[in-house]
């Protein structure tokens, strides 16, 4: 529905003014749009998140299709232009474009004029990674000590009773002086510990049944066979790489390229949360900051608690609650809220909220959930809205400057600025290959590790040497 009568629009623009009015802001924000009212948006009402909120986390969700992509887009542009650097999953590759100008067009300058943007194609300092070198981009590698028996479960798995056994294989190979660095370590410990020569050990480590280690041995060799053991040695990636700002004092953007691994869920959602978890152990205690030290996109986020363990859900409540405090935000982008559990949901102060559909009883009952979870509005129906946006629009709230939620805005986004597209791969290539982080991360290495110390324990002796 328009506003058709100037009356109408005297009141849209009242009511917009009203919602805007809680957005106003004295310090640095990032723009995310225009209130709209009865159709229609007002430019000259502003929805904005204080810079310096960022780090109180945030939900991007919507159905397919309705812009979720886009905003991240969008976010991400303002952050970097604000000196922050940014993380991201780019599960199909459609965030490469942010290497590159966007293009203009008629349905931008509508954009832009709808929302009181001042838009120009603008190109951003992007760095590329992807998993052990599955795909374009520099390879992003981690030890199997320092991933951890806890997110290794959730790669392969696992329920609880085998999770704790795995944890005391772990526990084992660190007594022996067994060093797990990738894959084929931790399955010769495993395979040791079944075998006639190290069944000794595997007795007594207690809780620990050859029919389970059986299970975890296999899991692991499907792990290999999927192709996820690349991602699994040496060198070992440091976070600090990705704290980083270009020589024009932006943030540098980097995009873990996950298109080669999109039907591996299980593998890159978790490598986004070892990630998330080495930053909490490597950063040290920020306080309150003008603007965060990072921000962190978890794409696709329904994949990384679907079939979680209960120490995994309690692992990343843990980091979300508490990386805050080291200047790090945290954004899950996914479909519907309910997908996040409840206590990481109730964490997150900024909400931008795409178009729900309610083709099922299960939709309108996740939708009614959605409802509940918004500031009471005297100037919309959230419930109708959130079935009724456009793409492109979406029902925001985040917390105010005073750390208090703003009224819920129905708000026609910003366009993005750079390309809304994936890049040409010759390009992407390119970039990867002139990266100085090539030269750090490129060539794998194989040093002696568990794998080779006990190669050498069940080699035959020399025979000796002739009379």
């Amino acid at each position: 529905m328009s506003e058709s009568s100037p009356q109408a629009r005297d009141a849209g623009a009242e009511t917009a003014a009203r919602v805007a009015a809680g957005y106003a802001i004295e310090g640095a924000a990032l723009e995310l749009g225009a209130v709209m009212h009865g159709g229609v948006p007002h430019p000259e009402a502003q929805v904005r998140v204080p810079l310096a909120m960022m780090n109180r986390h945030g939900l991007i969700a919507g159905a397919t299709g309705t812009g979720k992509t886009k905003t991240l887009q969008v976010i991400a542009e303002q952050l970097s232009t604000a000196g922050v650097p940014v993380v991201l999953a780019d599960i199909k590759g459609d965030l490469s474009g942010l290497a590159q100008p966007g293009a203009a067009g008629d349905r931008i300058t509508e954009r832009a004029t709808g929302t009181g943007d001042p838009w120009a194609a603008t190109s951003y300092p992007v760095e590329f990674l992807s998993l052990g070198g599955l795909g374009p981009g520099v390879p992003v590698r981690a030890t199997v000590t320092d991933f951890g028996p806890v997110l290794l479960s959730k790669v392969l798995d696992l329920n609880p009773t085998q999770e704790s056994s795995l944890g005391l294989i772990f526990h084992y190979a660190d007594d022996a002086g067994l060093p797990l660095l990738d894959l084929k370590d931790l399955r010769s410990v495993v395979s040791w510990l079944v075998s006639d020569e190290g069944k000794p050990q595997l007795k007594s480590l207690g809780g620990l049944s050859s029919a389970t280690a059986g299970v975890i041995l296999r899991n692991l060799i499907g792990l290999e066979e999927l192709g996820g053991d690349v991602f699994f040695g040496e060198p070992e990636w440091e976070p600090a790489d990705i704290l980083r700002t270009a020589a024009d004092g932006r943030g540098v953007i980097t995009a873990v390229e996950l298109a080669a691994v999109q039907d591996r869920p299980a593998l890159f959602s978790t490598f986004l949360m070892w990630l998330l978890a080495e930053l909490f152990e490597e950063l040290p205690e920020a306080g309150d900051l003008d603007k965060p030290k990072l921000v962190f996109f978890f794409d696709e986020a329904h994949l990384l608690f679907s079939g979680a363990s209960k120490a995994f859900l309690e692992s990343v409540t843990q980091t979300v609650r508490l990386i805050r405090s080291k200047g790090v935000g945290i954004f899950f982008v996914t479909q519907n809220p309910t997908d996040v559990p409840s206590a990481v949901l109730g964490q997150l102060g900024n909400r931008v909220q795409h178009a729900l559909r309610t083709f099922t009883p299960e939709d309108a009952k996740a939708l009614r959930r959605t409802v509940s979870t918004f500031p009471e509005s005297d100037d919309y129906d959230v419930a109708e809205m959130l079935t009724s946006l456009g793409t492109g629009e979406a029902a925001v709230t985040v917390l105010s400057e005073r750390g208090s939620p703003t009224p819920v805005a129905w708000t026609m986004l910003r366009a993005p600025r750079s390309l809304m597209a994936p890049v040409d791969p010759a390009v992407l290539s390119a970039a990867v290959a002139g990266s100085p982080l090539w030269v750090k991360y490129g060539q794998p290495v194989d040093r002696e590790s568990a794998y080779e110390r006990l190669a050498a324990r069940l080699a035959p002796p020399p025979p000796p040497p002739p009379a």
